[in-house]
């Protein structure tokens, strides 16, 4: 399953947040720097979905606050 994500970094809280409209934003509370914020948005997804981290990766938007996300 493919999805596109919204990241806020440095957010008070890591939290996720879907809109009416099926989109997902995903909210940590760490600095986008040295992939820090994208091992967070993996976590919080993990948690989130119920799935191991291992199965859950970014597909495109490493640098940038829109991402594509894959969960196997």
């Amino acid at each position: 399953m493919r999805f596109k994500i919204t990241v806020k970094p440095n957010a008070r809280k890591n939290e996720v947040i879907r809109t009416d409209d099926g989109l997902f934003t995903v909210r940590v509370a760490v600095p986008p720097i040295e992939g820090k914020a994208n091992e967070k948005v993996i976590e919080v997804l993990s948690e989130y979905f119920n799935k191991p981290k291992r199965s859950i990766s970014i597909v495109s938007g490493f640098k940038g606050k829109t991402k594509i996300i894959e969960i196997d």
